[in-house]
């Protein structure tokens, strides 16, 4: 789960990803001082570079001083003209005009790099199972390790497509021979009373701490420390902080609300999910002491195959989350470093 890609190119203050194709059809990235910084990281690529390693380009410009407003720097398609950005890249001007009021035909983009997708997540084999019977997972859920530590664009359609279908397939098969399974008293009571335990023996929220000030904080955390760049001492507090993060989280009770429709409770619960799964993301990264893939490290800067070519598995224990590593299966291709 340390692999996290991020995609160098979204809208600043929405997010909003601004797709590779404006690269593609030649879009320029610049700094403040209007140089098209990526000479100085990937003179062959330039803006077509790997997503990773544009992504830290553009933090560094930003972190050394020559973003805008110290925040973003442009995608400048300006030079394409009028006629072709409306014919190659009509989504981008739709999304630039409606929620920056820019025409990227007439003035560059202010762009960021944002958390894009994960290339980790439940372990299955290559039929969607998981090592729990009956339940699977496919798609950006799952991993079933097509991805390796840094995911090729457009290769999430073969997670979805391939696996997806794959998945269908073995729970159609596995569905039409088990019986229903016998469900007992007992097993209802302890399902309502888990529910009934989020309303009951904790504190309701109060003005200086909520749900959403959660929520601010780990997303605060992730992204000043466990983001494009990281180091040792940044993930060790990163970790703890989640921990601190988490024990408030465990005072909190949802908000009543009609069950039906009670939207606070589904922030409340997908809170308890993100900060286990930040607890994790965090854990693995300061774990791996290398960089490989979307995970670089400033103070391990280089690959180590002999300690690291492994995947990081990571399992709920009552005290927290316990890492293993577990094999990786080499087949046609040796995994070789990067020559750019």
């Amino acid at each position: 789960m340390e692999f996290v890609q991020f995609h160098p190119t979204t809208l600043y203050g929405t997010n909003i990803l601004i797709s590779e194709a404006a690269r593609g059809e030649g879009g320029y990235l610049k700094n403040i001082n209007g140089e098209r910084f990526m000479s100085q990281y990937a003179p062959q690529k330039m803006e077509l570079a790997p997503r990773d390693l544009v992504s830290r380009s553009i933090f560094r410009e930003i972190k050394e001083g020559r973003g805008f407003e110290g925040k973003y720097v442009h995608l400048d398609v300006t030079h394409l003209g009028e006629a072709l950005v409306a014919e190659r890249l009509p989504q981008v001007r739709d999304l630039a005009l409606r929620y920056a009021g820019i025409d990227p035909a007439k003035a560059p983009i202010p762009i960021e790099p944002a958390q894009h997708y994960s290339m980790g997540g439940v372990r299955t084999d290559t039929w969607g199972c998981t090592s729990l019977p009956g339940l699977m997972a496919a798609g950006e859920a799952a991993n079933v390790s097509v991805h390796g530590a840094n995911r090729l664009g457009g290769n999430s359609l073969l997670e979805t497509v391939v696996f997806g279908r794959r998945a269908g397939c073995r729970a159609a098969e596995l569905a039409g021979a088990e019986s229903w399974p016998a469900l007992s008293s007992q097993t209802v009571v302890r399902s309502l009373e888990s529910w009934a335990n989020l309303y009951n023996n904790r504190r309701k929220y109060t003005r200086d701490d909520d749900i959403y000030s959660i929520r601010q904080g780990v997303t605060e955390v992730m992204t000043s420390q466990v983001g494009v760049f990281r180091m040792a001492g940044e993930l060790e507090d990163a970790v703890q902080r989640i921990g601190e993060l988490k024990e408030r989280f465990g005072r909190q009770a949802p908000a009543a609300g009609p069950q039906p429709f009670n939207y606070a409770l589904m922030d409340y619960l997908e809170t308890g999910y993100l900060l286990d799964l930040c607890e994790i993301i965090a854990g693995g990264a300061l774990r791996r002491t290398e960089s490989r893939g979307a995970h670089y490290r400033l103070d391990y800067p280089r690959r180590d195959d002999q300690k690291w070519l492994c995947h990081t598995f990571a399992q709920k224990r009552e005290g927290g989350s316990e890492y293993s590593a577990g094999p990786v299966k080499i087949t046609t291709y040796e995994p070789r470093e990067r020559g750019y």
